[in-house]
């Protein structure tokens, strides 16, 4: 299944300032049971977003309509506990297209490469910047570059490098994932077959 290509993000950001997030907070297991990748958004931080009786917590940040955006900024050692896929599901299917951390637990930031998220790994002192940033005005905006691998704060003179993987680099910005990737160079393939001796 492709995604829309990730060139270059700019948007405002939901914070989250809370640390070792795990996968179970991000989507809690008795909401695994469907097997397509939708709907997974309406129970992103389930527990934390509603009461029993299914009424929004208003103090929750997902509720407080003074943050949105595309991108979610987590504390240190996001996305940590169990490998299920369904996490980074539910973060892109609420509408994130960029997750931000000081550090990500390994399993979850390939699942969100795998399937259009961003996950963009900073200096705990630059992650620091960008809550003050959003403390400062909810409205500030962010411009995540991927071809450029750089992080900005718009409006401050503040940027940071990111690292990632070239082949889920090369990915976001065709928007495919790892079946796309390999559709694309079917041909290719095809030519190696033929050519290689049995």
């Amino acid at each position: 299944m492709a995604y829309d290509k990730f060139k270059v993000l700019k948007s405002t950001a939901v914070p989250m300032p809370i640390e070792n997030v795990d996968t179970d907070q991000i989507i809690p297991a008795r909401f695994l049971k469907a097997i397509e990748r939708k709907g997974f958004g309406d129970n992103l931080f389930r527990d934390w977003r509603y009461n029993q009786d299914n009424t929004p917590k208003e103090h929750f940040v997902l509720n407080n309509p003074i943050y949105n955006g595309k991108i979610l900024v987590g504390g240190k050692n996001f996305g940590s506990g169990s490998s299920r896929e369904h996490a980074a599901w539910a973060v892109y299917d609420y509408g994130f297209r960029c997750v931000i951390s000081s550090f990500f637990a390994d399993i979850f930031r390939n699942n969100c490469l795998n399937i259009g998220v961003l996950p963009v790994q900073v200096s705990e002192e630059f992650l620091e910047i960008i809550f003050k940033a959003i403390e400062a005005d909810p409205k500030t905006e962010f411009e995540i570059n991927l071809p450029e691998q750089t992080i900005s704060v718009l409006g401050a003179n503040a940027t940071e490098s990111f690292q990632i993987n070239t082949y889920k680099k090369e990915n976001l910005l065709n928007g495919f994932d790892d079946i796309d990737y390999l559709l694309n160079i079917k041909d290719d393939i095809e030519s190696f077959a033929e050519s290689s001796p049995l």
